[in-house]
């Protein structure tokens, strides 16, 4: 996917600018029950204007629920939650809805429609002014545009998913809900999309993203929440690791140390160590002060130095601790 947004001009519906350092999300205790179960409860969460928030959990947890409470389709049991600057209520469903987007697993277009059929009819649902104008805008910012005549049928499920992009940026939304938008999709697919989420954020939308994949999450999000029925944990992905995991040096050498007491005991950084199929493994309370002062003990041992790194735990590390500690995501 080459082509990237223009910094498009809102509707009358979407022209309230937020005051500066608004949150373009606030959710405060929010929960939903269906009778006896709860679908999520007690959470509560800010998004920046601008933002790319990852919104995680295994299947059940509650995620789409969730998009679907803030997106006015359901109504909360309780809590408040304030969207695109409109506080969530009833009454404020139309307006809320006027100044976001929400892009469903499934991209539920009419295949027997062209592409720019498609898009005319969900803007003309969306009661837009300028109809022409933005569906060129957003069949552009996606790279569709030379596909606007050709039946959704016929395309491929990649880019099926790009007209859904193209029709959740009809309204230019502030916020943004894409809800697994690269399920399904190959490699190539896949990488478009996440040119296009972060053209969308140069641009200034704000996106609160669902998905499972860990890796897309790590790359795209600024801050990331784990949630299963209720929030376990919210911050930015290196935030997250370092408060789940010690700090810890990866240690190569060519031969085994003879005695690793005597080489490590002495350095204060070092807090402990084991042995691994590699090399060791060392528990420091400073990586960039321990590497130095771990170099010259290992050279002074005698040792050969292979390599010394930090250890780096990826977002699946943090996500598989935190859920193998929780039961209650665990129950089938």
């Amino acid at each position: 996917m080459t082509g990237a947004p223009e910094k498009r001009s809102r509707s009358a519906a979407s022209s309230l600018a937020p005051a500066p350092g608004d949150h373009a999300l606030t959710v405060e205790r929010l929960s939903k029950r269906f009778g006896d179960r709860a679908a999520f409860e007690d959470v509560s969460f800010e998004v920046g204007y601008g933002e790319v928030f990852g919104f995680l959990g295994p299947n059940g947890a509650g995620k789409t629920t969730t998009v679907r409470t803030l997106g006015t389709l359901i109504a909360p049991s309780s809590g408040t939650a304030t969207v695109a600057g409109i506080q969530l209520t009833a009454d404020n469903g139309p307006s809320i809805r006027a100044r976001i987007s929400i892009m469903p697993e499934s991209p539920g277009l009419y295949l027997r429609l062209t592409v720019m059929e498609n898009l005319q009819c969900f803007a003309g649902l969306y009661e837009l002014d300028d109809v022409r104008g933005r569906i060129e805008r957003a069949l552009r910012s996606v790279n569709l545009l030379d596909r606007a005549g050709d039946p959704c049928g016929s395309l491929s499920k990649g880019l099926r998913q790009r007209v859904a992009l193209a029709r959740a940026l009809l309204n230019d939304p502030a916020v943004l809900f894409l809800d697994e938008p690269t399920s399904g999709l190959d490699p190539v697919a896949t990488r478009e999309v996440h040119d296009l989420i972060g053209s969308l954020r140069e641009c200034g939308v704000t996106i609160f993203l669902t998905t499972h994949r860990l890796e897309e999450a790590e790359r795209l999000c600024d801050r990331v929440a784990i949630l299963s029925t209720t929030l376990r944990l919210i911050g930015r992905p290196d935030e997250l690791r370092q408060r789940l995991f010690r700090r810890s040096l990866d240690v190569r050498v060519r031969a085994p140390l003879e005695d690793l007491k005597v080489v490590l005991g002495a350095l204060p950084e070092v807090e402990g160590w084991e042995q691994t199929a590699s090399g060791y493994t060392l528990n420091v309370s400073d990586p960039d002060l321990a590497a130095p002062a771990l170099a010259r003990a290992l050279v002074a041992a005698g040792a050969d130095i292979l390599s010394i790194a930090e250890s780096r735990h990826s977002l699946e590390d943090v996500y598989l601790e935190l859920l193998d500690e929780d039961v209650e995501a665990k129950r089938p």
